[in-house]
Order: structure tokens, then sequence, then C-alpha cells
């Protein structure tokens, strides 16, 4: 079971598919993860060119960094999805495989488009916040 509580409103619009704020306890350790990206274990870009596909590669690259820090996807505690693109589609299709992952663990998180992103051919990355076990 996770320690992190979401928050939702019952002022605030539920049409959206993310609670608006989450709170852990006094006294937990956070993690703060560094933007997962869609690098092979070479350290290559994945997928030029597909946003969706680099998309499941960052997923699996910050839940392996969530696991190495003692926390999993039900430990998140926010997130924040970046898409190098001005097509809200690309936004979207990258959303919904993040959201995907996340399952019913709905936690607050930001999406945004920018003009690039740090790797040659990168066009997605997620930060996230966390909590550690134990």
């Amino acid at each position: 079971m996770s320690r992190v509580r979401l928050v939702r409103s019952d002022v605030l619009t539920a049409e959206v598919d993310y609670a608006y704020a989450s709170v852990v306890p006094a006294g937990t350790r956070l993690v703060h993860l560094a933007g997962a990206c869609p690098l092979d274990a070479d350290g290559r870009t994945v997928a030029p060119g597909d946003p969706v596909a680099q998309a499941h590669q960052v997923v699996a690259n910050l839940r392996q960094a969530l696991a190495d820090a003692g926390a999993g996807i039900e430990d998140v505690v926010s997130t924040r999805v970046l898409v190098a693109s001005t097509d809200r589609s690309d936004l979207v299709a990258v959303w919904d495989v993040v959201r995907a992952a996340f399952g019913d663990h709905d936690v607050p998180s930001t999406l945004l488009g920018v003009t690039a992103l740090g790797y040659p051919d990168q066009l997605c990355e997620v930060e996230a916040v966390a909590v550690a076990r134990g």
C-alpha cells in the first residue's frame, strides 16, 4: 500500500484523469528522480521520430530508477511529462502511455510541450518525485 494520499476536489472539475494534489506523511523520505529519457542500455535514443515508442521506454526507465531508489510506481507523488512537440496530439499520445502505466495511482501531473530535449532525437521525458519505502 502506498503512503501517498491523492487529493481530489469537490469544487474543481472531475473531468481530469489525475488527482489535484498529493500528500505524504511528515518525516517521509522523498526521492527526486532525474527525468527518465528514452535511452537504451547503451545510451542511444530509441525509436527516433516515434513519441509513443519513446514513451514506453521512458516508463520502463522510470520504473527501473524507482526500483533502484527503493520505490515503485505506486510511491510516486507527482510527475512532469515533457514532449518535444507543438502538436497537441503528440502530447496526448505520450500522456496516454504514461497515464496507463500508473493505473489507479493517478498522481498529480503536468504535461508540457517543449521546444527541445537534451538527447539527439529525444521526443519525451518524465520527471518524478516519489516516497522511499522503509
